[in-house]
């Protein structure tokens, strides 16, 4: 069989690093891991192909030469995966949907063939067979969550590397807390399940082979699920740097609770972690509370986030508005709060329910849901409930919060602050040490390379802000030397963050006057019917 496996594309957001990734001439931030995983796993006498509409289009050819239309995406991609789906039902073809998406939306709205319900590993032998002989049912549910020694090597054959900006491996799934807003607990479960040591460095040697020397995103739910599995496998990645003498650069997700553990930071930072992704939600403890985030009620969040970031690892927070608990003056508080702890990327967010969680759950019995939401809570002109806080309100200043944070000046400034507190002044070497130190060129790979022309040209000399940003282009030349390319690589994606908060108060706008537009209407004629 021909089996084409097809992923949505994304909408732009503040998370799809567009505008960032044009610098590099790179088209995408990831590859579609969960397709590549599935291709690996069907028969290997099958015939396949793998369309990123990301980053490639969708061709009528690649539709020709299908047998079946292995789709798969996330609730944010939904518009996208329904028109994929529609566009091969129209030609006859027949089509599988997958992915988290089919775990949150009622399978008939997907409008598949055939629809996947969980992780695909125990069930995909079954519904290969059936395929084959013509006997597929509409529906196959996972009867239970797989180990992780049943994952494959993803089939790397099937991707354009060179489009994307990060190659991609999976650790785990899973996350041990039970936060009241989170999918991830719901569709992976409370218990980390982890691939073995073996398992992971056969994956990095994969990429290694492939030609691939850039960044490594651990897709892990929270890599520190489980810290004693997490620290054999960080002890592992750093012989295997230097054994094979790779420098690929690490970044990954987890909770805050890292800040507890000294060994655990120090031994990301020998295997060459340098990000990593927090959830630190609100600076309203009652909102943590209330959302059942407890993991960081047990600790100062602006002491913790420092911490990690004193191991060399760049903070990305997570940040949510419009919990139950939040007053008029959470919005002030955020951007006090995000300027103070020096994280650069501080994705800041409208509160989404998601359908599956125990939130759209909780509100759905308080009659408060509106809709199942688009996925997207980064870039939205309203929420898929009801409020306790005035939605006009909360949409306002959540607006604002976006405009404060990403002003150029107070972006930088938090920019300056993580790299003082991640790549401190050197203590004074001898002359010699010293002129060998200031010979070695940094940030001269040729991604590295482009961006910054790229930079310069867009930012220095075409973009809105020129005075901030060659100010910033001083500082990283000369006082934060020794981080250049860190600093550099900043700047780009604050541009990206620029554009889309422009972007976001324009649509905000935009929906602002059509909602006084509709509400004058109603009232003339009302009026009028008086």
């Amino acid at each position: 069989m021909n089996a084409l496996l097809v992923y949505p594309e994304f909408p732009e957001t503040f998370w799809s690093f567009r505008h960032a990734l044009k610098f590099l001439g790179k088209r995408a931030a990831q590859p579609p891991l969960g397709l590549m995983t599935v291709a690996a796993l069907l028969p290997v006498a099958w015939k396949k192909r793998l369309v990123d509409t990301n980053v490639e289009r969708l061709r009528d050819r690649d539709l020709k030469w299908a047998d079946v239309v292995f789709v798969s995406g996330m609730h944010i991609q939904r518009e996208s995966l329904v028109e994929i789906v529609e566009r091969c039902r129209a030609r006859g073809l027949r089509t599988v949907v997958g992915g988290p998406i089919a775990s949150s939306v009622p399978a008939a709205e997907l409008k598949a063939d055939h629809v996947v319900i969980g992780e695909a590993e125990s069930l995909i032998g079954d519904l290969s067979r059936a395929l084959e002989a013509g006997t597929a049912r509409p529906e196959y549910q996972a009867a239970e969550r797989p180990e992780m020694a049943s994952s494959p090597l993803p089939d790397l054959s099937l991707i354009k590397m060179r489009r994307y900006s990060t190659m991609t491996v999976q650790y785990s799934r899973g996350c041990p807390f039970n936060c009241e807003f989170c999918d991830i607990i719901e569709i992976y479960g409370r218990r980390p399940r982890t691939k073995a040591v073996a398992q992971v460095l056969a994956e990095l040697d994969q990429l290694l082979a492939a030609g691939w020397r850039e960044t490594v995103f651990i897709v892990d739910d929270n890599f520190i699920g489980n810290k004693a599995r997490a620290k054999e496998l960080l002890r592992a990645m750093a012989e295997w740097r230097e054994e094979t003498g790779a420098r690929f650069d690490f970044i990954t997700e987890a909770s805050l609770n890292l800040a507890d553990d000294v060994e655990l930071m120090q031994l990301m930072k020998d295997a060459g972690f340098r990000s990593v992704f927090l959830g630190v939600e609100t600076p309203d403890e009652s909102g943590l509370i209330a959302s059942n985030k407890l993991q960081n009620t047990r600790r100062s969040l602006l002491e913790s986030v420092a911490t990690i970031q004193s191991y060399g690892l760049q903070v990305m927070g997570g940040f949510i508005l419009g919990f139950d608990t939040d007053k008029e003056d959470i919005f002030d508080r955020m951007v006090e709060f995000i300027q103070k702890s020096g994280i650069p990327i501080a994705m800041v967010g409208l509160l989404q329910a998601m359908p599956g969680t125990q939130l759209f759950r909780r509100l759905r019995r308080e009659d408060r849901i509106v809709d199942a939401g688009g996925g997207n809570n980064t870039f939205c002109d309203r929420l898929n409930f009801l409020p306790r806080m005035d939605s006009a309100k909360l949409i306002e200043g959540y607006r604002d919060v976006m405009k404060r944070i990403y002003n150029c000046e107070a972006y930088y400034e938090r920019v300056k602050l993580y790299l003082n507190r991640a790549h401190p002044k050197p203590a004074k070497r001898a002359a010699g040490e010293r002129a060998k130190k200031l010979a070695t060129p940094p940030f001269l790979t040729r991604d590295n390379m482009r961006a910054l022309a790229n930079s310069i040209v867009r930012q220095g000399v075409l973009g809105r802000h020129q005075w901030s940003y060659w100010k910033f282009l001083a500082s990283a030349a000369t006082k934060y030397r020794r981080c250049f390319g860190t600093a550099m690589t900043l700047a780009v994606m604050g541009y990206h963050f620029q554009v889309m908060t422009r972007k976001l108060s324009k649509a905000m706008d935009k929906a602002t006057k059509a909602a006084k537009a509709e509400n004058e209407l109603l009232a003339t004629t009302d009026g009028s019917a008086r």
